[in-house]
């Protein structure tokens, strides 16, 4: 990022992993509150025809409402057809790798660790910024799974604390969201209880996480998947997880089950079935692999009065994932719902 003469931040947009058409930012945050290396957040834009710090956005660019992605826990943005369809529809698409997560990870950091997910409404905020400021009419988060989680709060606690940001925003959606601990009780309760003393005693000490290699072989083209992603910013089994990020995960939940308002109309996309805790199998090609899709019907209930869930039969995790018939599924979905309420919010 650059100030211009006006004493405004400037992005400067450089050419991103992803190739033509995608460029990225990089916003410098500071200090890590978890007293790590200083942090930042890239925020990713798609684009056919890239713009450089030294350019004037397109006016048929800006006009576009725009989409930001926000990944989960072991991900960073690599879905580029996700990109290249909300491109094609109209939107303009924007993506963020939040603070030590792909792209922004940087030497002495553990990547995805953080201690409190309430930390994460700077990283959003400072995306919205470029976004808001690139002349965009609206902005629509689209948040997976942990990023989901994180989206739902942040636009809950954003709606009475910042009213100009959140007037920004005027519907999201959240791509299986992990709103609940997956495990049935009594071994939920376990879970909680012992995570809350490690948290305390351990909290750096790693979990005792088998990973989620099950997923990661599914959707991997290195073995039995569709999808290229690179296996560093994304391991196969999944990133290794301290103590005390799990009790901020838990903490967040405990938040959504007391009931919570994002204020915007909020769809939910989930998958029909779950098999979890299970290595590769064909099975695993068509249900949730991760988290209980019952389980996340179920609590979208908790997150105001403007939310709806949508069961996509056949779906993964990251619905968008999906083998064909699914993942079409959930653009239309997805789509029909953003065009419905968009054009309800413009005409308001």
């Amino acid at each position: 990022m650059m100030k211009n003469e006006n004493d405004q931040v400037t992005p400067i947009w450089e050419a991103d992993i992803l190739g033509d058409g995608f460029t990225q930012t990089v916003i410098d945050l500071g200090n890590d509150p978890d007293d790590e290396t200083d942090i930042a957040v890239t925020v990713v834009k798609f684009s056919p025809s890239p713009l450089t710090s030294s350019d004037t956005p397109e006016p048929e660019y800006a006009s576009r409402p725009a989409v930001v992605w926000v990944h989960g826990m072991s991900d960073y943005f690599f879905q580029d057809h996700v990109a290249r369809r909300f491109h094609d529809k109209g939107y303009a698409f924007y993506a963020v790798d939040l603070r030590k997560c792909g792209r922004s990870l940087r030497p002495g950091q553990r990547a995805h660790h953080i201690t409190n997910l309430e930390l994460y409404d700077v990283d959003m905020n400072a995306a919205i910024d470029v976004i808001r400021e690139a002349g965009h009419p609206s902005v629509t988060p689209l948040g997976h799974s942990t990023g989901g989680l994180i989206v739902a709060l942040w636009l809950h606690r954003l709606r009475s604390a910042d009213p100009d940001r959140f007037g920004f925003i005027n519907v999201a959606v959240l791509n299986s969201p992990w709103l609940g601990l997956q495990f049935k009780n009594p071994v939920g309760i376990a879970v909680k209880a012992l995570t809350r003393l490690m948290a305390v005693i351990r909290p750096d000490q790693l979990t005792p996480d088998k990973g989620m290699s099950g997923y990661g072989q599914s959707i991997s083209a290195s073995h039995h998947g569709d999808w290229v992603f690179d296996a560093v910013l994304k391991p196969v089994e999944g990133h290794v997880k301290t103590w005390s990020w799990f009790q901020a995960i838990l903490a967040a939940q405990a938040i959504v089950a007391k009931g919570i308002e994002m204020g915007v109309p909020t769809l939910v996309l989930h998958s029909d079935a779950s098999i979890l805790g299970k290595p590769y199998s064909p099975a695993l090609d068509t249900v949730d692999a991760i988290l209980d899709a019952e389980q996340i019907a179920s609590k979208t209930r908790c997150l105001g009065k403007g939310a709806t869930n949508f069961e996509i039969p056949g779906a993964r995790h990251d619905v968008f994932l999906s083998r064909e018939h699914a993942r079409e599924q959930a653009f239309a979905v997805t789509f029909d719902f953003l065009e419905s309420h968009l054009t309800t919010a413009s005409s308001s």
